[in-house]
């Protein structure tokens, strides 16, 4: 029988504004991340690798066990959300990354992190 592993992850991401700093150029989000398992065999997330740039350029990768301390395991149909929060050094920057998951057959696979746009509001007088 042919497994389908699949794992769509949705973003929302939201500006801090009572947690960053203006002047010392500390803008700080969160991001609401939705794994779901649109596959046929139930799979857990292993690791996770973010690549998060700023509007400068600036890059850094993030490379860990997990996400907020958890391997969620995921039957077919089944979700799981979490939120975690990034600082950056503009107002503007993005992010994007891979979960290294593993099926319950034992075959490894990545599900990939669509970009998303982190932006500090912009504030009107």
């Amino acid at each position: 029988m042919e497994h389908s592993y699949q794992i769509k992850v949705l973003a929302r991401p939201f500006y801090l504004a009572e947690q960053s700093d203006e002047k010392e150029e500390q803008y700080t989000f969160a991001y609401q991340i939705t794994i779901e398992n649109t596959g046929s065999i139930t799979a857990k997330l292993i690791a996770r690798h973010w690549i998060i740039e700023d509007a400068s350029g600036k890059q850094q990768e993030v490379r860990g066990l997990g996400v907020v301390g958890e391997h969620p395991e995921l039957a077919p149909g089944e979700t799981f959300e979490y939120t975690s929060g990034v600082t950056l050094n503009t107002p503007v920057g993005t992010m994007r990354g891979t979960y290294q998951m593993i099926a319950a057959d034992g075959t490894e696979f990545e599900a990939e992190i669509p970009s998303f746009v982190l932006a500090m509001p912009r504030t009107l007088h």
